[in-house]
């Protein structure tokens, strides 16, 4: 009404907004501002009249609201807040200017010309005594004005009435905002139906994939190898994962057992699979491994003897969704930029908004999974599946691991009673959850490739958008520390937790073993790292380089540059010298792995130069494979590839035996796909140079040549 009063008459609101800003507001003032402003009242109830319809209901124009006493009477009211207890009504409205007004509003001519002289509802003429009190709601705004008109005799409304109108006039505010509220709560819940209708439209699955998916044939559990806790899901493609979901639930009875119509139990799991989102680590196969982890502990690890039907139905759908829309970030995440599900959720926030994906899930047309349970299994499986959710918070995980540590060391054999069920199923789904650790060792680094790269990406958005400095687990440029972190998180939360379930559960122990084997090759290759190598290229430094060098791998796509550095005096360590006493040198080609196109092409002509000077036919020189390019220490000494590979060198010396000589000269810079003879070397400008005809004697200088990526 206020944006209306300045649309339409932005001057006079102007002056009414300036006089109700003033302290000595007199009741002329007010009742001239009712000039300018437009009606409040949209609707009038009269109790007791004789010309209105049943319902005792009447919208009246703005004209008749302008032309009614009652109505200024009631203006006047909602405007003062003041309750009026008038005896007299017509010798009150004399001295009033609200009277004037009536009769200027009455003798204005009306649109078709004619003059307006009567209203439907107005009988002020007739009225003895009016009580006039305003409506008012919990916020103390008068949202309405209630008027008690005697037309019978000229007393004058007691202090008695008073009370009892006040009570009937709270009973109508309570009435009308109740009223307010409802419809507003009606709106939001039409809104939130909709918004509902259409997130439900996008988010499940299409009829045509759901067809497909209920006529495709669903191979057996052996096929898919879910018995197994060496599950690997690389091999399958999309529509496999799905059918392998579907199997579990066969494979478990649980169709047939609580009545699920197979065509609803494809859509739903179609569905589960459209709403995760394409993040690195948190998608939909990360959610089949859990799943298929939870399967394997209830089959091979005979966890069913201890669970219900409806227990294992809640636990299966939990693993599904227990990650739904994930977005690649974490709880703290969230709370740090005051998302809005961190408003929303103020603890275990990325698990409450996966239940509530779920249940959105299984409240669209078609996806249904419960819909043949009675209500009373429906709450049991729907709390079980709440609970299982929420308890991959690892927040969670840590408060209830003292509990069932206490209940394993005390013995415990019975879990049947409904807290320790919790217990436990809280710390299977924390074991499914992070069950990729103890998959074998090739898909446990890759699957540590993933986690990394999402976590990365916080790290990176934590740097861009809130100028933070991310954890080390986040942080890009302390990827080389993630050995040592995949150790500790191993020795924290994996091996504490899967030792005691196999204590307690023994068929579960591949779990444990698996853990601690991969513990040792992380441990491993935190110890490589120490020795400057690179965690993520570690498999490139399995297999020693006299394999390539024998030319017993292909060297398609590997390239070689050669150079040749100074070597270091007699008194320093040399190749004899162990390991971890030898000082890395280099480390900025370490880290990168590659070398500038001018760097490249210096210490390439740099080769054509020492060669030519040195008169050698062929200089000697080591092979290295890619990822794993190393230098030597301070004194030029060479240093081993992990550790642990011989490397070929030759002092220069003229007293060099022969056989030193046969082995520096076995080892020829080859460039891959060049077709170069061996007699050749191509430096980095692309000549190529010819070894001398005549060999010169070699000079009295100790050199190494290594090759550089």
């Amino acid at each position: 009404n206020h944006l209306e009063r300045i649309l339409e008459r932005p001057e006079r609101t102007h002056q009414t907004v300036s006089r109700r800003t003033s302290h000595n507001v007199d009741v002329e003032d007010v009742l001239q501002q009712q000039n300018t402003i437009s009606t409040r009242f949209t609707m009038i109830f009269e109790l007791g009249s004789s010309h209105q319809s049943s319902a005792n209901i009447l919208r009246p124009s703005v004209n008749d609201l302008n032309s009614s006493m009652l109505a200024q009477i009631a203006e006047y009211v909602a405007e003062t807040g003041e309750t009026l207890n008038i005896n007299d009504v017509l010798e009150w409205l004399k001295d009033k200017p609200i009277c004037q007004r009536q009769m200027v509003v009455q003798q204005a001519p009306a649109a078709d010309g004619t003059v307006a002289t009567t209203d439907t509802f107005d009988e002020t003429h007739s009225v003895k005594s009016i009580l006039c009190m305003p409506i008012i709601n919990g916020q103390k705004t008068v949202i309405g004005v209630a008027q008690l008109i005697n037309k019978q005799n000229d007393l004058q409304f007691t202090n008695c009435d008073i009370s009892i109108f006040e009570a009937f006039a709270i009973f109508c505010g309570l009435g009308i905002h109740n009223t307010q509220m409802y419809e507003s709560a009606c709106k939001l819940m039409a809104k939130q139906k909709v918004a509902l209708e259409c997130l439900s439209y996008h988010a499940t699955a299409s009829q045509d994939q759901t067809l497909k998916l209920v006529n495709d044939t669903i191979q057996s559990a052996e096929e898919y190898k879910l018995y197994s806790f060496k599950f690997i899901d690389f091999d399958l493609d999309d529509d496999d994962t799905c059918r392998a979901a579907v199997r579990m639930f066969l494979q478990c009875n649980l169709v047939q057992q609580f009545h699920i119509p197979y065509d609803v139990l494809c859509r739903w799991i179609l569905s589960v699979r459209k709403n995760y989102r394409p993040v690195k680590y948190h998608n939909w196969r990360h959610a089949l491994n859990v799943a298929q982890t939870m399967f394997a502990m209830m089959k091979t690890g005979k966890m069913e003897r201890f669970m219900t039907d409806l227990e294992i139905l809640g636990l299966l759908v939990a693993c599904l969704c227990h990650d739904l829309d994930h977005r690649g970030t974490n709880n703290a995440f969230q709370s740090k930029t005051d998302s809005p599900l961190a408003i929303l959720y103020t603890t275990s926030t990325m698990e409450h908004h996966h239940f509530d994906q779920c249940v959105m899930i299984l409240n669209s047309e078609g996806n249904n999974i419960f819909q043949a349970l009675s209500p009373e299994d429906f709450r049991t499986v729907m709390k079980v599946v709440e609970t299982a959710i929420l308890s991959t918070d690892l927040a969670m995980y840590f408060k209830k691991r003292n509990q069932f540590l206490e209940l394993i060391e005390n013995g415990e054999f019975d879990w049947q009673s409904e807290e320790k069920k919790e217990i436990l199923c809280g710390m299977m789904m924390t074991a499914c959850d992070v069950s990729a650790i103890a998959k074998p060792w090739e898909v446990q680094h890759r699957v540590a490739k993933l986690v990394a790269d999402e976590f990365f990406d916080q790290g990176d958005l934590e740097k861009l958008q809130l100028n933070q400095q991310p954890v080390a687990m986040m942080d890009r440029e302390r990827k080389d520390e993630l050995p040592k972190m995949q150790v500790g998180f191993i020795d924290v939360i994996c091996l504490p937790l899967y030792k005691v379930l196999t204590e307690a559960f023994p068929w579960i122990s591949p779990l444990y073993e698996g853990t601690l084997d991969n513990r040792q090759h992380w441990h491993d290759l935190a110890e490589k790292v120490e020795m400057g190598l690179t965690w993520i290229d570690h498999d490139t430094i399995d297999k020693p380089v006299e394999e390539f060098a024998a030319g017993r791998e292909p060297l398609a796509d590997i390239e070689f540059t050669v150079t040749t550095l100074n070597c270091a005096h007699p008194e320093e360590k040399t190749e004899t010298t162990p390991v971890h006493e030898r000082k890395p040198r280099f480390s900025s080609l370490r880290k990168t792995g590659a070398l500038g196109k001018a760097v490249r092409n210096k210490l390439s002509k740099s080769v054509h130069h020492n060669s030519t000077a040195t008169g050698s036919e062929r200089p000697s020189s080591i092979v290295s494979q890619p990822g794993s390019t190393k230098s030597g220490t301070d004194d030029g000494t060479p240093t081993p590839v992990g550790g642990d590979h011989p490397v070929v060198a030759s002092d220069g010396k003229d007293h060099a035996t022969d056989q030193q000589h046969d082995q520096s000269s076995q080892s020829v810079p080859v460039t891959p796909g060049s077709g170069m003879p061996p007699s050749q070397v191509q430096d980095g400008a692309g000549s190529t140079t010819q070894p001398p005809k005549h060999p010169t004697k070699p000079v009295k200088k100790r050199s190494k040549l290594c090759m550089l990526l």
